[in-house]
């Protein structure tokens, strides 16, 4: 039997928590309120008086994803912080958190408990609003009810901040917490997104923000520029806004998709979404790794495109970039038209003809993929003697110690030795070249 809430209205809750922390007399530091340590109030309250943090960035996700599912109002969560039966549902998200690790190797949270009980306090406000270990106080409730019950979990150890805490500072606190690398891992990348946009609308810049974060601007920008592709993907792609638990698991795909449309046409830059899109679509069955088809999205989109716009017997437009008001009635530079893609793209759509185009792009990124592995290969021997060389050059016979000059006139020897062979069979391999006719 799970744990039921009972909520507790505001003013008695308030109350209960202006006494307890009226007759306290512990204290606890606390580094991340205003910038500055400060010794807040530790009571001992009823575990089912604290309420949890609607606006609760580790479960952003699953709210969102109930909220779209269930066609209830965006803000169903975040208005429903004071509803008993918001809450029993915030506790069944959070409790399956509590109970969940993270990559293999994060222990859950509930299992923690069990072992070591309550050994860090939660932090709440003045009204009893978790804002720090919403999961934790959802796992003690829980092993509450287990049989036999841990009782030490009937009441909860806490610090209450300020009453005077404002909304902003609380989200501040949040973020502090999350730029801890042990926290970090405790958010799924969603979250965590939405965390930095939650910054930025409160007005602060990249910069303040990785600051706060202990981040690179450049990493919040990719965070905020990643969070917008899997948001177009969601919404343009597969018809399923904000379901986020469909690129959960996404995150470096996401993160690498605005680097590699940089400095695309429009129609380029949508045509190789849509090559991204589908592979990740279809990554059981490419036969590697998401990430090794990088370049067919990245530098190579345009081969695959128009590979698969021939394979499919597909014309493809030219758009004009020139002005439409009849300023300029010829083209000065290449720049001044470029191809659209509509027609590979609508394919792709198009149910009827939507399998067939999937498998042809999906070959056409294979050919892609060999073809960059074969250039590679075939330039691996200069690469190789280029390194050599550059080696040789960095010798200094000078400073070398007079014991080593016997052993290193016979590695000399060995690097002249082989020079000659590979010289000799260079000729050969130029001699055959030079008598296969050209095509």
């Amino acid at each position: 039997m799970g744990y039921n809430v009972k909520l507790i209205n505001r003013t008695e809750r308030e109350a209960k928590i202006k006494a307890a922390v009226a007759a306290s007399t512990g204290l606890e530091d606390f580094w991340d309120f205003r910038g500055q340590k400060i010794a807040l109030k530790v009571v001992r309250i009823e575990v089912g008086l604290p309420i949890y943090r609607m606006e609760n960035y580790r479960a952003y996700t699953d709210q969102t994803e109930y909220t779209i599912r269930g066609k209830k109002p965006i803000n169903y969560f975040r208005t429903g912080q004071e509803t008993e039966s918001i809450q029993q549902l915030q506790h069944g998200i959070l409790a399956k958190l509590a109970r969940t690790g993270r990559a293999g190797s994060i222990i859950p949270i509930v299992d923690v408990l069990k072992k070591e009980k309550q050994r860090e306090s939660i932090l709440i406000t003045h009204t009893g609003v978790v804002v720090n270990g919403n999961r934790r106080l959802a796992g003690m409730r829980e092993l509450l009810m287990e049989p036999p019950g841990c009782q030490e979990f009937s009441y909860v150890t806490c610090m209450v901040l300020p009453e005077d805490a404002l909304p902003e500072e609380i989200v501040d606190i949040e973020a502090a917490l999350q730029a801890k690398p042990e926290t970090r891992l405790d958010y799924d990348w969603i979250g965590d997104c939405q965390l930095i946009k939650k910054l930025q609308s409160m007005g602060r810049s990249t910069a303040q923000i990785g600051d706060k974060l202990n981040r690179k601007e450049k990493e919040i920008k990719n965070s905020l520029q990643a969070l917008t592709e899997a948001d177009l993907y969601l919404k343009e792609w597969t018809k399923t806004e904000g379901e986020y638990s469909k690129v959960r698991e996404a995150e470096q795909f996401f993160k690498d998709i605005p680097e590699l449309l940089q400095g695309k046409t429009p129609q380029l830059e949508e045509g190789s979404r849509v090559i991204a899109w589908t592979l990740f679509d279809n990554k059981g069955v490419l036969g590697e790794r998401l990430y090794a088809f990088n370049s067919t999205f990245g530098k190579r989109a345009a081969d695959v495109l128009d590979q698969v716009a021939s394979d499919l017997d597909l014309s493809l437009e030219t758009v004009s970039n020139s002005p439409t008001d009849g300023s300029f009635d010829v083209a000065i530079d290449e720049e001044s038209s470029t191809v659209s893609y509509e027609p590979v793209i609508e394919a792709l759509r198009d149910p009827a003809r939507r399998d067939e185009a999937i498998d042809t792009l999906i070959e056409a990124c294979k050919g892609v993929i060999e073809s960059e592995k074969s250039k590679k290969s075939g330039s691996a021997a200069l690469k190789a003697v280029t390194a050599a060389h550059t080696k040789l050059i960095e010798v200094d016979l000078s400073k070398a110690a007079a014991d080593t000059h016997g052993a290193i006139d016979k590695q000399l020897d060995a690097v002249i030795k082989k020079a000659a062979e590979l010289k000799g069979k260079l000729a050969k391999y130029k001699e055959s070249n030079a008598k296969t006719p050209t095509k």
